[in-house]
């Protein structure tokens, strides 16, 4: 698909600024918000190849794929860089109308701030995006509660040391800012680069709880070198990823008794033995009160029609793929419970949850860069039958949730 030129007056329409995605927990490839039902990321044939010949069957479990887009880097007039999609190129339906930035999302990106009425925008950059922000006049009105991320120092790995902490760098803003520095060192402003046009999966939830899972045995697609091979071999060894077919790659969990997210990143899931990935999948569960247990259900039941479904894909093999866990950490009011001391489920307030009343989650398997399969535009090695690692993972995954179920 080539792309009309950015600067060319018959686009007509105000360029979308790509904003970073907030609820990025986990990956190295940045994904931006393009719309509030629509996020982007830079286009990989291999994906893209995936993306057009996906099986019916599986596509209750992926992003909705909806086009591609052409985006420009463009520096604002501070000379930050920026990544604008030309609405010339974008599918009909996607993307705000008037290319508005969403005000709530102004600690991510450059932002505009206005006092009220037609006063003139006061503009911060991403240069200006420190610690001291949080505690600025505009800072205090652009950050909601739900967007003050940090992390939780009760967490510990099996050597005693706290999780990274990602309190002020959230994992989404350090993937834009390495990928704008990457685009900017690299190409002209003009260029046009093609993104992907995805199902934002979380856009319906208030309160959006990820569990980001790195899938599989192996990680290293056909394509790598042996230089990039050894070094995925030795992650997957060095983790749970060898031993359970699954690792954690990142995770956000409402924690409704302080008021914002817990995050962890891929560091630390790849520290975690088989023991610590059980009590993680816990700490996903918990909000500070109390561990959801009425999401376990669904949630297995979901994990077991996935399951399902990949029995049946012959060929394909989803190396480096991820599976999002999502649930929704605002719960209905009827649902909540007192505070119990006598459950300790890493953290030592969080008492169970015997609701019946299932709340609504989701699974979905994303990130297909590597993904192979027979029939695909790219050429690579053809395999037979299921992934086998992947459904390794799985099956281990439906273990260990039904364990905590059953408070094993």
């Amino acid at each position: 698909m080539v792309g009309q030129s950015p600067l060319d007056p018959r686009a007509g329409r105000t360029p979308v600024l790509l904003e970073p995605f907030v609820h990025q927990v986990g990956g190295h490839v940045s994904v931006m918000k393009y719309d509030e039902h629509t996020v982007c990321k830079p286009l990989v044939s291999q994906e893209l190849s995936f993306y057009q010949s996906l099986p019916l069957a599986m596509r209750q479990f992926t992003p909705q794929y909806k086009g591609i887009v052409s985006v420009h880097l463009k520096r604002d007039n501070l000379g930050n860089p920026q990544l604008l999609a030309s609405p010339s190129m974008q599918p009909e339906g996607c993307g705000r109308r008037d290319g508005a930035i969403d005000p709530s999302l102004a600690i991510w990106h450059k932002c505009a701030w206005a006092a009220g009425g037609d006063s003139a925008l006061v503009t911060w950059s991403h240069s200006q995006l420190s610690k001291s922000f949080q505690d600025s006049r505009p800072g205090k009105l652009l950050l909601r509660p739900e967007l003050q991320y940090r992390t939780d120092p009760l967490l510990e790995d099996g050597n005693g040391n706290q999780a990274e902490r990602n309190s002020s760098n959230p994992w989404g803003l350090r993937c834009h800012r390495q990928h704008l520095s990457r685009l900017s060192a690299k190409h002209s402003e003009n260029k046009l680069h093609q993104f992907l046009l995805l199902e934002n999966v979380v856009s319906k939830y208030k309160y959006p709880c990820i569990l980001d899972l790195k899938m599989g045995t192996r990680q290293h697609g056909d394509d790598a070198s042996e230089e990039k091979k050894a070094r995925h071999i030795k992650k997957c060894e060095q983790s749970t990823s060898a031993s359970l077919g699954v690792r954690v790659c990142g995770m956000q969990v409402y924690q409704a008794d302080k008021g914002h997210f817990l995050c962890r990143d891929k560091y630390y899931g790849r520290k975690l033995s088989a023991e610590g990935f059980r009590q993680t999948l816990q700490q996903f569960l918990c909000n500070g009160n109390q561990l959801r247990t009425e999401l376990l259900e669904p949630i297995v039941l979901r994990l077991k029609a996935l399951l399902a479904v990949i029995r049946r894909q012959s060929s394909y093999r989803f190396y480096s793929s991820s599976l999002l866990i999502i649930y929704d950490g605002q719960e209905p009011k009827e649902n909540a419970a007192p505070l119990d001391n006598h459950l300790h489920f890493q953290k030592p307030n969080c008492a169970t949850s015997h609701s019946t009343n299932p709340s609504r989650v989701d699974v979905r398997m994303i990130d297909f860069a590597h993904t192979t399969f027979k029939g695909s535009k790219c050429n690579h090695t053809t395999y037979d039958g299921p992934d086998h690692g992947y459904i390794f993972g799985l099956e281990n995954l439906i273990k260990i949730l039904q364990n905590i179920s059953e408070g094993k």
